[in-house]
């Protein structure tokens, strides 16, 4: 069991606690911090990696952030004494060899202006725990012009700096590691969340695989597409033209996927490999979704996939699966 997993019900006892219960653990912090960054690497390659591929772009600078609110009041001291938070919003970590990393921007840095945006200081203590803060912080960097130098304000260790980071251009797609949610996964048009045991004993390989299926389906715009076409996700998810059309709609993440990891610098066989030795435990065996493919199919469908894509130099591979994402779902 990981740290994040063995410390999850007390960060959820401490939204909810009076402020006499103890603080969390800063390990539980450094364990968080480790896990974002495992995810904001694999992030971050796959959607620099597969720009081509994609309609909706954004500047990638590879620098996930967090804000202070986020926490509960009870956990914002130890927060704040792991984090460094100056303001509302820190670099929570900066991945290696990124726009932000070559810039200088450093983990715990606090940023006070985005561009001509100014962000908030650090919140009132007793503030209700919410994200919003982080969510407009991101939104500020996703809609900065792509190619151009963005202008960030950083305060470290009281010092005010004025960094430009140039971004380099990537899918327009935002990752979250999603707490007590096991081995779920899920995209919504916009955003990934994984699930927080995929950092409990699967590889880097292993969690990619993972994320480049939700990535596709943003790419595909499967959720909109879904929702145009009245599908049910409900008890009736598994039934009749919804499930046929949730199948279709998994079968080409599968597919996209597997170019994704491959164009991204993943071994292609490392899906097949995956959903036939993890994928039991992911897709929940004999009482798997019947949306879903079961993963001894799954393994078999994209070895095919895997073999063509690793006899092909060629990179980026852009897929016919790619020209479907306007296509309505019938």
């Amino acid at each position: 069991m990981t740290l994040i997993t063995r410390l999850m019900p007390l960060l959820l006892l401490t939204a909810a606690a009076p402020a006499k219960e103890p603080p969390l653990a800063p390990a539980f912090f450094d364990a968080l911090r480790v896990a974002d960054l495992r995810l904001a690497t694999i992030a971050y390659r796959l959607t620099t990696a597969n720009a081509p591929l994609c309609d909706r772009l954004q500047p990638q600078i590879g620098m996930p952030i967090h804000a202070l609110s986020q926490y509960a009041p009870a956990a914002r001291a130890t927060a704040t004494a792991v984090f460094g938070f100056e303001s509302l919003i820190g670099v929570e970590a900066v991945v290696a060899g990124a726009p932000a990393d070559r810039a200088g921007i450093a983990a715990n840095d606090s940023l006070v202006a985005i561009g001509e945006t100014a962000l908030p200081g650090l919140p009132a203590a007793n503030a209700p725990e919410n994200a919003a803060a982080r969510d407009r912080a991101e939104a500020a960097i996703t809609e900065a012009p792509l190619r151009q130098p963005l202008r960030l304000t950083v305060l470290r260790e009281g010092q005010r700096r004025a960094i430009a980071v140039t971004p380099v251009v990537g899918c327009r797609s935002r990752f979250e590691i999603l707490l007590g949610s096991g081995l779920d996964a899920s995209a919504d048009g916009s955003v990934v969340q994984i699930g927080e045991r995929f950092f409990e004993g699967y590889t880097d390989a292993e969690i990619a695989v993972v994320v480049s299926h939700e990535l596709a389906h943003n790419i595909l715009r499967h959720r909109s597409r879904l929702d145009a076409a009245k599908i049910n996700r409900g008890l009736l998810a598994e039934l009749g033209r919804n499930g046929r059309l949730i199948r279709e709609t998994e079968d080409q993440a599968d597919l996209l996927g597997i170019y994704l990891l491959a164009n991204a610098g993943f071994d292609p066989m490392s899906a097949p490999k995956f959903w036939r030795d993890k994928g039991s435990a992911v897709d929940g065996g004999l009482f798997r979704s019947r949306t879903h493919a079961s993963s001894k199919a799954r393994a078999n469908a994209l070895e095919a996939v895997a073999q063509a894509i690793a006899a092909n130099p060629v990179r980026p591979i852009i897929p016919p699966v790619v020209a479907t994402r306007d296509v309505p779902l019938r």
